[in-house]
């Protein structure tokens, strides 16, 4: 018998929309034949999410969730923005957000979580789903921070409702300082994460290979001036502190007051929380960020249609 490894149940899901433990099911039916497997889904009563899981789903709504100093931020899409106003979807993904506050920032193991008392996992409620509203929708990542003492402040931007919206936000703050002034600092340092979208944390953070990339960019660009080159070299060195300003968190100019870098916000609150302050980590999450969405031509939708008539 063929071995029904993880990567195997994992290609079933996406192809067949179906949940984690009746594609695991499903493959151990058949032997580990993906083709037959979808077949057995299908037989099963799950064609109608297996028919609709080929199609891109880019919309949905971001989910935050926090508890002091843990707090977990989830995505889950569907195809239309009408789906994300449905009562049913957003108790979902709020829901969702919640139980990835255990997930430690891992999908899979976020799926695979019991979801309530109709005794099915995270992803098997959302495949039921997908058969009671009609479109086809992904449980697509999530992520998760944490501090031992101070707090990790959330964003939602272009919220519908309470702690479900268009782009999400964790910041981690370590201090042993008081805690609501420390809320709200990270409060504002989260809605300038939103409105700035950095790349890396500190200028140590930034990635090896962007920062070649980006150089080389910059000397190529630098040369076709005809400067000698030790003018050449400041040039670069100068554009290469405007990347750091316009990708690391810590040295962009704070979207409040437009003049003070994130860093020196930092320390300049640390007086009103009474010790000293330490930004971990954050993390910016946007709906259907990488998603290549499906360009239609309404016109020819239309036409195609009267002909079909």
């Amino acid at each position: 018998m063929a071995a029904i490894t993880a990567a195997l149940v994992k290609e079933l899901r996406e192809k067949s929309g179906a949940g984690m433990m009746d594609c695991k099911k499903a493959l151990t039916e058949t032997d580990g034949d993906i083709e037959a497997a979808v077949d057995w889904l299908r037989k099963k009563g799950l064609a109608a999410a297996a028919k609709k899981a080929g199609r891109v789903a880019a919309e949905g709504l971001i989910g935050v969730a926090a508890a002091g100093a843990k707090a977990a931020v989830v995505e889950v899409n569907s195809e239309t923005d009408f789906v994300a106003r449905n009562e049913i979807f957003q108790a979902y993904v709020a829901k969702a957000a919640n139980f990835a506050l255990d997930a430690e920032g891992c999908v899979d193991t976020l799926a695979a979580m019991p979801y309530g008392e109709a005794n099915r996992t995270v992803a098997e409620q959302l495949t039921e789903m997908v058969g009671t509203i009609g479109e086809n929708m992904r449980l697509r990542r999530t992520a998760c921070l944490a501090v031992e003492k101070g707090v990790v402040a959330s964003y939602v931007h272009a919220q519908v409702v309470p702690g479900l919206g268009k782009i999400g936000v964790l910041v981690a703050l370590e201090s042993i300082g008081d805690a609501d002034a420390l809320e709200a600092l990270g409060k504002q340092i989260a809605m300038h994460v939103a409105a700035a979208n950095p790349l890396f944390l500190d200028v140590s953070s930034v990635d090896g290979a962007s920062l070649a990339r980006e150089r080389d960019v910059l000397s190529e660009q630098a040369r076709a001036s005809g400067k000698p080159e030790e003018i050449i070299s400041k040039m670069v060195d100068g554009r290469i502190r405007k990347y750091y300003e316009e990708t690391v968190l810590l040295e962009q100019i704070f979207v409040v007051d437009g003049e003070t870098k994130i860093a020196k916000v930092l320390a300049n609150a640390e007086k009103q929380i009474g010790a000293p302050v330490k930004l971990t980590g954050f993390v910016r999450m946007c709906l259907g960020e990488g998603i290549e969405k499906e360009e239609s031509d309404f016109a020819a939708e239309v036409a195609a249609a009267v002909k079909g008539a």
